[in-house]
């Protein structure tokens, strides 16, 4: 309250001849409060507490029984409804499948219940081929959309392999261990070929290629005569 009436009385050149005979201070007092009355500015806003996750009251031994509790509960759930499912299987044969009361029946009689049971099983067998087309078809559904939940999360896609060069030795060692003792270097069992037997033994073979002409060449009276000029018979 002091600093604004202060300041609505007096300009601020009056201000600061008044002050320069005070000490230095002072000076930079009033200098600090003139800046800090003069901005406007409003106080940063202090960041939010992190509030600290309550810690657990509940002891691991009784945590451990309270699972243990769940599942045997959960046991006992299964075990009732198998039991439920099967009385209620046995009351649906008893209500589809009376028992049947030939005694005392006529051969048209029985004839007649015959035909009733042979329609009874034509219906049955009607409503369990569409339970079956119904399954087949949601099954067929549940496996596109899992191909699909796949494909979206991208399951199958094969990392970037690095390529490492192993030699036999290595391999056999890393296999066996110890017991490996032997050397697996193939390339010192190769049998060492020069460049003039590699040739010699193309010449060879273009030689022994052409056999069908040379013997084309030498048949009949000309080949004869070719024998016997290239033996010197001609001298």
């Amino acid at each position: 309250m002091f600093f604004s009436f202060l300041f609505a009385t007096t300009n601020k050149h009056n201000i600061c001849s008044k002050v320069r005979k005070c000490d230095l201070y002072s000076v930079f007092l009033f200098q600090f409060l003139l800046n800090f009355c003069v901005s406007s500015k409003p106080p940063a806003p202090l960041p939010p507490r992190v509030q600290a996750k309550p810690k657990s009251k509940i002891s691991a031994s009784r945590k451990l029984s309270l699972k243990i509790l769940l599942l045997q509960r959960a046991m006992d759930e299964l075990e009732q409804e198998k039991v439920n499912r099967d009385e209620e299987k046995v009351k649906y044969l008893s209500d589809k499948l009376p028992p049947l009361q030939i005694t005392g029946l006529s051969m048209e009689e029985l004839q007649k219940l015959c035909r009733q049971l042979h329609a009874k099983i034509d219906v049955v067998d009607e409503e369990r081929y569409d339970f079956e087309a119904k399954v087949n078809k949601n099954n067929k559904d549940i496996h596109e959309l899992k191909l699909k939940v796949q494909d979206l999360g991208g399951k199958f896609k094969k990392p970037a392999l690095r390529k490492v060069r192993v030699s036999a030795d290595e391999m056999m060692r890393a296999l066996l261990g110890s017991k490996h003792k032997g050397s697996m270097d193939l390339r010192a069992n190769l049998k060492s070929v020069k460049k003039e037997d590699i040739k010699q033994e193309k010449v060879i073979s273009t030689e022994v290629g052409d056999w069908r002409k040379n013997v084309e060449a030498m048949s009949g009276m000309e080949g004869r005569k070719k024998m016997f000029d290239a033996a010197g018979g001609g001298q």
